[in-house]
């Protein structure tokens, strides 16, 4: 099962998570595509002194009386949009039916997935948990993964001037990377993840997200890079940058204007 590391993404964030450093990385919570151990699954029970063969009584996880944790006004507004990041895209987000690792499952999101906000958000240890409705199932997520989609521009010639000269690779895999640590934040650790699976042919297509920068609104950036095959056949050149901000404020029904 994969590993995330916990996510930061902007000094508001940050100044947030340092009260809670000691805790460590326990709330990450993203499965594997492919893991079919779910602890949303409906279980079943028989009557005391029933046969096995009887009808069997199903029951929903629910969420407990006592939400964990504590309320805070940090985060989304009711009515905004949250959207996934910094999973892997081989790996999904899990949406539980209370704040918490321990709480049953009730949903997943793709990690490119958006899902709505009702406002209710929660401190709990190390982590932030946003209440969201994901495809019509409400449910709680680590806000850790979770930031709002600003303004979308073409960042080629800025990508182009740091290298010093159009990068190129022998695989789009390696291409995006070349281009995602460019946009890196070298003043604090940014994490970079795959969050679309490369393709191929003659135009190829990665999206990595890097998140974490030293911006109190910015808390990443989303790089849809573009690829042109080589005229030899080996490897690709850059062809453009797509960057979308990705916003650790501003969470509300208006819309994310982070720049």
């Amino acid at each position: 099962m994969p590993t995330v590391r916990g996510r930061r993404f902007g000094a508001v964030v940050l100044a947030i998570a340092m009260l809670f450093a000691a805790c460590g990385g326990g709330d990450d919570d993203t499965i594997s595509a492919d893991d079919t151990s779910s602890s949303s699954s409906s279980s079943s029970t028989s009557a005391p002194g029933s046969s096995s063969t009887e009808p069997t009584e199903s029951t929903e996880p629910t969420a407990p009386a006592v939400l964990p944790g504590e309320p805070t006004d940090f985060g989304p507004r009711a009515g905004g949009t949250v959207a996934v990041v910094g999973v892997a895209f081989d790996d999904e987000l899990n949406v539980r039916s209370a704040p918490g690792v321990s709480n049953a499952i009730v949903a997943t999101l793709a990690p490119t997935a958006a899902a709505g906000a009702t406002g209710n958000n929660r401190l709990l240890g190390g982590s932030i948990w946003y209440e969201i409705d994901a495809d019509g199932t409400t449910g709680w997520a680590n806000g850790a993964f979770l930031l709002g989609l600003g303004d979308t521009r073409d960042i080629t010639s800025q990508v182009i001037s740091q290298l010093g000269s159009r990068p190129s690779a022998a695989t789009m895999l390696g291409l995006g990377r070349i281009v995602a640590d460019s946009q890196a934040s070298t003043d604090v650790e940014s994490d970079i993840v795959m969050v679309v699976a490369p393709t191929g042919g003659d135009l190829g297509e990665v999206t990595y997200d890097v998140i974490g920068l030293a911006d109190d609104s910015v808390g990443g950036l989303r790089l849809h890079v573009f690829g042109q095959r080589e005229s030899s056949g080996a490897g690709f050149g850059l062809k453009s940058v797509e960057a979308t901000s990705l916003c650790s404020r501003s969470f509300g029904p208006a819309g994310d204007l982070c720049a």
